[in-house]
C-alpha cells in the first residue's frame, strides 16, 4: 500500500510503498476513504522533528478486526480516532485504529464530513465535561448557564458549541472573526467579532443578562492573547452576579484551554481554574477517559443517525496523498478557517 510520511521541518512528503498493517488483537484495519487533517499533523514532524504517518482521522471501511473485537465486521462504513504518534496513521490506504475509538457512521453520512468528525469532536467533549464539568446531554441544563467558546469556528470550537446546546446549555457565546457564520450555524446564540475590537470582554458581557453570570468558558485558540480576553471576560469580582449579588461561596471561573505546551503563568489560579482537553487521553492510562472516549464515540454514531449532529465544513485538497504537503503547509501558514481540509486517497496519482 502507499503511504505518506510527513518530514519536519518543512513539511516535506515522501509517498513510500509498504505493506498494509496487521491489526492487533483490539484493533481494526480501516481501508481509508478520506482522511482528515489538524494543526497536530505539522506540528508534530516539525517540532518533534519526527518523520511519520501523522494523519488520525480516518473514514473508511473495516477490512479485517482483530480477535477481540466484537462491534465491528468486513465492510462496514466507519469513522475512528487512531492513536496519536503510533504507526499506521490516516494519510495512507490502509489505517490501524483501536476497536473502541471506532464507530459506525450511517449511510447518510459522506466519508468526507465523517472525516472531520474524530478528533476534534472529542476533544470538544472533553473540555466541556472533563474539564469544565458542565451538564451533558444525559442530564441536561436546569437553570441558564452562559458559555464562551473563543475560538467558535474552529471545527474544536464548532463541536463544543453542537455538543453545549445538545446539554441544554445556553446562552452559548462564540468569538470568531471571518468565519462567524460556521459558529451561528453551529448553535451559537451570539458572536463576538475579535477583528479590530478594542474591548472583546465588554462585548462578551454585553450578551449576559443581569441575572447571569459567566463562569465557563473553552478558549480553543489558548494563545496569542485569547485566554487574557477570556479571563477579562469573567465576571468582575469573581463570584459575584453583574447585579452585585453573591452567589454561593467557593464559587469560581473554569476555563478549558488546548495547548499543552503554553505557558499560563499570568492566569490567577486563586479565581479561575483552568485545564487542558487533551485528546491523547482516549489512548492514555486513565480507564475512565478511555471508556468516555467509547461512550462519546457511539453516542456520536446515535446522533447522526438522528440527524442530531453533523460534521465540520470541509475543503478537499486536491490529489490524494499528494496533496498530504500542501494542505498541511495552508493549515502552518494559517490558511485555513472556518472548515478542515480532507484528502481522498482515492485521488493519489497511479491508485
Amino acid at each position: 500500500m502507499k503511504e505518506a510520511i510527513v518530514y519536519g521541518p518543512h513539511l516535506r512528503v515522501k509517498i513510500v510503498d509498504v505493506p498494509i498493517p496487521i491489526p492487533g488483537d483490539d484493533e481494526v484495519l480501516i481501508k481509508v476513504e478520506v482522511s482528515g487533517s489538524n494543526p497536530k499533523d505539522w506540528k508534530v514532524p516539525v517540532y518533534g522533528r519526527h518523520a511519520l504517518n501523522s494523519g488520525d482521522d480516518i473514514a473508511g471501511t473495516i477490512v479485517s478486526v482483530g480477535k477481540s473485537v466484537l462491534e465491528f465486521r468486513h465492510g462496514d462504513r466507519v469513522a475512528a480516532l487512531h492513536k496519536i504518534g503510533s504507526p499506521h496513521g490516516s494519510f495512507a490506504e490502509y489505517a490501524i485504529a483501536y476497536a473502541y475509538t471506532t464507530f459506525h457512521i450511517p449511510d447518510s453520512v459522506t466519508f468526507e464530513e465523517a472525516a472531520t468528525i474524530p478528533l476534534t469532536s472529542l476533544t470538544a467533549g472533553y473540555g466541556l465535561w472533563d474539564i469544565l464539568g458542565l451538564p451533558t446531554p444525559w442530564r441536561p441544563a436546569t437553570e441558564d448557564i452562559p458559555l464562551l467558546i473563543y475560538g467558535a469556528s474552529t471545527s474544536v470550537g464548532s463541536y463544543a458549541i453542537k455538543l453545549a446546546k445538545l446539554a441544554g446549555i445556553g446562552p452559548v457565546i462564540g468569538v470568531a472573526g471571518a468565519g462567524a457564520q460556521v459558529a451561528l450555524e453551529a448553535g451559537a446564540d451570539f458572536v463576538v467579532d475579535y477583528r479590530n475590537n478594542d474591548d472583546i470582554a465588554g462585548c462578551i458581557r454585553a450578551h449576559l443578562k443581569k441575572d447571569q453570570t459567566l463562569l465557563h468558558a473553552l478558549d480553543t485558540v489558548s494563545g496569542g492573547g485569547s485566554y487574557q480576553h477570556v479571563l477579562k471576560a469573567f465576571e468582575p469580582g469573581l463570584g459575584l452576579h453583574r447585579s452585585i449579588k453573591a452567589v454561593e461561596p467557593g464559587v469560581e471561573s473554569k476555563l478549558c484551554l488546548l495547548l499543552a505546551e503554553g505557558r499560563y503563568d499570568d492566569i490567577d489560579t486563586t479565581k479561575t481554574k483552568f485545564g487542558i482537553a487533551q485528546v491523547a487521553n482516549a489512548h492514555g492510562t486513565d480507564a475512565a477517559r478511555r471508556d468516555f472516549a467509547y461512550i462519546f464515540y457511539r453516542q456520536i454514531t446515535k446522533w447522526l443517525q438522528e440527524g442530531k449532529f453533523s460534521g465540520h465544513r470541509f475543503m478537499v485538497v486536491d490529489g490524494g496523498l499528494d496533496g498530504v504537503a500542501k494542505g498541511l503547509k495552508e493549515l502552518k501558514d494559517g490558511k485555513v478557517s472556518g472548515c478542515k481540509n480532507v484528502f481522498r486517497i482515492r485521488d493519489t496519482p497511479g491508485l
